[in-house]
């Protein structure tokens, strides 16, 4: 704490301790409430809107306090809530001496409950009349500063509940979140999908290439995983008769930290029977567009520099056609030469590793040279095998999988596929990666042997779904860090 802070934290320890010797609880456990600031003044109009007949209408309301401004014999106090803002006015001789000298011992941040009539000032703003007043919460810090907010990035994520107390567009931010939330749930229970609930700790950390957080159960005495992805066990719900299904909810990888990245973020994922990823492929750019039109009103979005429209139908694109078109690479010219395509990366400036594998560097390629040009919302199509563990094989091209991910404003924000439904094939794919493992490569799949149980009772052709939802708000809301819709991001210890 700062020599400023320590000051300011004593003199309220010293209002905090007269409050308590006048018999004044300053930590009171409840308040009778009864109206919000935005009730209140909607109350007040509605009486208005009648005439003004009888007496005005008398309320008890509760915040925060923002502002105070001396008159004297007069104090206006500004109080904001949930809902907004509402102006109090305390006169001396309506609470008498003591109450109202008692007002020097609040501060910015308390919490103070007020109890009055409603008037309109000569301003012509709806204030309540304070009759009564009740400490709620003695603040013993100050706020952030009410017209500059927080400057300093890292406070703004590592205090966030300072941050949503100086901003008003912070706290929007968070609410539009929520919404978009609900929108998402909203279109695929209009769809028939069922929402579910799939284990977060798990025997093995399946459906995706990724490091998994690993935790001890004690009563088991074995090792389990926080979840890296929703599909494993949401694909068991299509074998045991379930058509549609979907969850969202967090998942946590154990990985770097970027402005698209955190360690714990959340997904939705969905599996329908009887579709593949072109049917899938369709329901994306649904939903979206109608999350944005639900949500924001409209389908066309600012994000930077650019407009971009989300209206469907959306681009479709192979990933060959996308490295050929922005990396001037054809990726079927390296197929079995994975160190001739190394060495091609190198000279087009793609960063490249030994002992990568041909996949691997496919997939580094299209993360450096395609996915920043695409702006506009995209699907990229037809992913060669070697990137796919999951998905199935297109019959007129085995080298490539029924496989698409979405990108908009540069950015990849889900993955979809036709799901392999062949045990014998997967069984195959989980092998193939152990073996990468075992040359070194970490971000691997891992062999499920109870998946491959299920899956050895019968899965029907499946369309299945990953959506981040954080990076779809991000673009939804014009946003280029993760940590600006995390509410509480990841960050390093201080120390």
């Amino acid at each position: 704490m700062t020599e400023r802070y320590q000051a300011i934290y004593q003199q309220r320890l010293t209002k905090l301790q007269r409050l308590r010797d006048r018999g004044i609880d300053p930590y009171p456990p409840r308040y009778n409430r009864s109206h919000s600031a935005a009730e209140a003044v909607d109350a007040f109009q509605a009486w208005e809107s009648r005439g003004s007949a009888g007496e005005a209408p008398s309320v008890s309301v509760a915040g925060r306090i923002t502002a105070t401004r001396d008159m004297g014999r007069a104090t206006f106090i500004d109080l904001r809530d949930g809902s907004g803002r509402i102006q109090t006015h305390f006169r001396q001789n309506t609470l008498g001496e003591e109450a109202y000298v008692g007002l020097r011992d609040l501060d910015l941040g308390d919490f103070l409950g007020v109890s009055g009539p409603l008037f309109r000032t000569r301003s012509g703003e709806v204030t309540v009349q304070a009759v009564d007043y009740t400490v709620l919460a003695k603040a013993l810090l100050p706020p952030p500063e009410k017209w500059h907010g927080l400057q300093d990035v890292e406070t703004r994520y590592r205090q966030r509940y300072l941050d949503l107390m100086a901003s008003q567009e912070v706290r929007g931010l968070f609410a539009l979140r929520s919404r978009l939330i609900s929108a998402v749930r909203h279109f695929m229970d209009g769809r028939g999908f069922l929402e579910v609930q799939t284990p977060v700790l798990q025997p093995e950390a399946g459906g995706a290439a990724a490091t998994p957080f690993v935790t001890h159960h004690k009563a088991l005495d074995r090792a389990l995983y926080l979840r890296i992805a929703l599909e494993l066990h949401l694909k068991r719900l299509i074998v045991g008769g379930f058509d549609r299904v979907y969850e969202i909810g967090p998942i946590f990888r154990n990985e770097g930290i970027s402005t698209i990245h955190n360690p714990e973020f959340t997904m939705m994922e969905s599996y329908e029977a009887y579709a593949d990823y072109h049917h899938v492929a369709r329901m994306v750019e649904d939903l979206v567009s109608g999350v944005a039109r639900e949500v924001l009103g409209s389908t066309r979005i600012v994000h930077g520099d650019a407009i971009i429209d989300l209206e469907p139908p959306w681009r479709r694109l192979t990933m060959r056609e996308a490295l050929i078109e922005h990396a001037g690479l054809d990726f079927a010219d390296y197929r079995d030469d994975p160190e001739r395509l190394r060495a091609r990366l190198q000279e087009i400036g793609v960063h490249v590793e030994l002992g990568w594998s041909w996949g691997k560097l496919i997939d580094e390629a299209v993360s450096t040279c395609v996915e920043p040009r695409l702006i506009q919302p995209t699907f990229l199509m037809d992913y060669p095998w070697e990137l796919s563990p999951l998905a199935k094989r297109k019959p007129e091209n085995p080298e490539l999988v029924e496989r698409f991910e979405p990108f908009c404003a540069g950015m990849e924000f889900g993955n979809a596929y036709t799901e392999l439904n062949d045990p014998v094939e997967q069984r195959e794919r989980f092998k193939m990666q152990a073996r990468l493992r075992a040359a070194g490569l970490e971000d691997v799949e891992t062999m499920d042997e109870d998946f491959l149980l299920a899956l050895e009772h019968g899965m029907p052709p499946t369309g299945g779904l990953g959506l981040g939802i954080d990076r779809i708000i991000m673009i939804l809301t014009g946003r280029t860090s993760i940590r600006e819709v995390i509410l509480f991001p990841q960050l390093r210890s201080k120390e």
